[in-house]
């Protein structure tokens, strides 16, 4: 079995084998993924991957990750970039990576790998699920506010609602999968808005009854989550209440609450 790692700041995975197909999620710099397939082109190699933190798949450029081995015990975000953007030292050349990469290649900030030399210059975030705190969680999620939202993204230049939730949760060495159809599978019902911590995800369907957006509550009258950018709006028992607008935007399915 083969292993990748991502070795830019971020690496578009995709539907197929091409840049112009959909991008349905990204590997940030570090993560290490699982190879899966490969496929030549006239533009080039594209490399089918299957992430080792969510199980995650799709196809991504070869040129942007590089093959591992001999990497030891899974090091799956142990260690994270803690500031918005971070300096990493290519070969002595500079190279900046997101909010939340993943450091768990890297032994004293420092990372080689054949021909690569990485030199971490940043700040380190130690994931905890001790400091699942409403201080410190308001902290990470806010970091995100104003991003972007971006079908598939995953960084504080373009996320998207289920990515948000997963991200933030990493930092507490809480895992999320990657969709908010599967998120919502996870955790305990809470009964009522007035029971909300800081912390609870609350998840939202369509006509259909399909989950298709989640958010972090930050209280039991406030959310924030990824619609058209990453913002704090009102919510309710009927779902969420844009704060510009006065409009409801989706509809309140449930509130789950992770213990893990």
């Amino acid at each position: 079995m083969a292993y990748i790692a991502g070795i830019v700041g971020v690496v578009p995975m995709r539907t197929e084998p091409s840049h112009k197909t959909e991008m349905v999620s990204q590997l940030l710099f570090g993560e290490i993924a699982e190879i899966t397939d490969y496929y030549l082109t006239g533009a080039g190699s594209f490399t089918k991957i299957k992430c080792l933190y969510d199980g995650y798949e799709g196809w991504c450029q070869s040129s942007q990750i590089l093959v591992i081995e001999d990497w030891g015990q899974p090091a799956v975000h142990s260690s994270l970039a803690a500031d918005f953007t971070n300096m990493v030292l290519l070969n002595g050349a500079e190279m900046r990576v997101p909010f939340g990469s993943s450091l768990g290649l890297f032994s004293n900030s420092e990372w080689n790998i054949g021909k690569f030399n990485f030199k971490y210059q940043g700040t380190i975030a130690k994931p905890n699920a001790d400091l699942f705190t409403p201080d410190y969680i308001k902290h990470i999620a806010h970091t995100y506010l104003h991003t972007p939202y971006l079908w598939g993204g995953r960084t504080v230049f373009g996320i998207d609602c289920s990515g948000f939730s997963q991200q933030v949760y990493c930092f507490f060495n809480k895992y999320l999968p990657r969709d908010a159809y599967q998120q919502v599978l996870l955790g305990e019902v809470v009964g009522f808005l007035q029971e909300v911590v800081c912390g609870d995800l609350a998840f939202f369907d369509n006509e259909d009854g399909r989950i298709t957006h989640v958010g972090i509550m930050l209280s039991s009258n406030k959310i924030i989550h990824a619609s058209g950018k990453v913002r704090i709006d009102g919510i309710d028992s009927m779902g969420i209440i844009h704060s510009e607008t006065g409009e409801r935007t989706h509809r309140l399915r449930v509130v789950k609450r992770y213990q893990q």
